[in-house]
């Protein structure tokens, strides 16, 4: 599922889609969950998306980075399409996949994973499958306990009885009864999808949580897997930019990239970062192709970056392709990707985290 728009990102969705989000220097969000797609050893996926697609499908073109350019199944690209039965644009997640069933018909695989495409972790779905089977589910949902400090309010959260299955379902409750949230992870039945989804489509009922797991929570045998490694989701501003600085911590780089299985992403052919007479970097993430003249501390800075003599930049993230002129000061904030920074700028998030959108011409003198 990778149609999404998230508002609460605020102008970082203007120009691309939420999965296309950069992760970690060199990633995109859902490189995660191709990769886990991959690692589990599924060979057919399917990518939904809608919004804002230019950047994603461009990252998508090729599926060998994931390992799914192979003779049987294969990485699929489905966007709304104009047909004579129908002609909106997806109207929820039950939609999106009803508008593309023909693929789950002609497909022969026996079950299913559904998965958001903008969250950030690690999962052997071959483990919440044996779980699936194990339970005798119609539907499983991957769950995780949040800590309590977390607001659980803008995710689905979910009760479970002693055997684990789900009794009750709430989308973004005003007051959350429980802490354990859905991650967006979904196994099922193939056969069993279609019907659903058929049925749903049929009395106009358009969302997957709404429509499907609230409706049938009584009727299918829906169970919950509790995560307990590391998952995040990027749905907000301030989620992306804790996450992205969730791996200035060596213990989280580490897992992600030290660790088998490993993530894979779409691979730039660009020169190492270099650092000039001067440059002092702390406890940041660099990525290829960057050049460093001023001091860089906490902070994520994505590929192609030029940073100018005598900079600062302190805890923030700087995305792909930005050029950021000599004597400027940036902290706490997200400078969006291509952007040109003029020399001697000043840019603080002081009530939070600031996002900087600049459109100058590089080459003024």
């Amino acid at each position: 599922m990778a149609g999404g728009n998230s508002y609460r990102m605020k102008e970082l969705s203007e120009k691309r889609a939420v999965c296309a989000m950069p992760i970690a220097g060199s990633y995109r969000s859902i490189d995660f969950a191709l990769s886990n797609m991959t690692n589990s050893g599924i060979q057919k996926v399917a990518v939904l998306t809608q919004y804002n697609a230019g950047s994603l499908n461009e990252h998508l073109n090729s599926s060998k980075w994931w390992n799914f350019g192979r003779k049987q199944g294969g990485l699929y690209v489905f966007t709304p399409a104009v047909t004579a039965d129908n002609n909106f644009w997806y109207r929820g997640t039950a939609d999106s996949i009803a508008q593309n069933l023909s693929f789950l018909k002609n497909s022969h695989e026996p079950y299913v994973v559904i998965t958001s495409g903008d969250c950030v972790y690690k999962a052997d779905f071959n483990k919440v499958l044996e779980y699936h089977i194990e339970k005798k589910a119609d539907i499983t949902v991957v769950c995780k306990d949040m800590p309590a400090d977390v607001n659980v309010e803008r995710f689905g959260t979910v009760k479970m009885n002693e055997d684990s299955r789900i009794e009750e379902f709430e989308e973004k409750p005003v007051v959350a009864k429980s802490n354990t949230i859905s991650c967006g992870i979904y196994v099922v039945r193939r056969r069993q999808l279609i019907e659903m989804i058929e049925k749903s489509i049929e009395e106009d009922r358009y969302d997957f949580v709404k429509d499907i797991l609230i409706r049938y929570k009584n009727i299918k045998h829906i169970y919950g897997y509790k995560l307990t490694s590391y998952w995040r989701n990027i749905a907000t501003v301030e989620d992306y930019f804790s996450t992205n600085m969730d791996f200035l911590k060596k213990d989280i780089r580490d897992y992600f990239f030290n660790e088998y299985p490993d993530i894979y992403s779409r691979v730039d052919d660009l020169p190492p970062a270099k650092y000039n007479v001067g440059a002092q970097v702390r406890n940041s993430l660099i990525s290829s192709g960057c050049i460093v003249n001023g001091t860089v501390e906490n902070s994520v800075v994505f590929k192609k970056a030029y940073i100018g003599n005598n900079c600062t930049i302190k805890n923030s993230i700087i995305l792909n392709d930005v050029y950021i002129g000599d004597n400027t000061y940036i902290e706490n904030c997200i400078v969006e990707s291509r952007d040109t920074i003029r020399a001697s700028s000043n840019y603080v998030g002081e009530d939070g985290i600031r996002v900087v959108i600049e459109r100058n011409d590089r080459f003024v003198i």
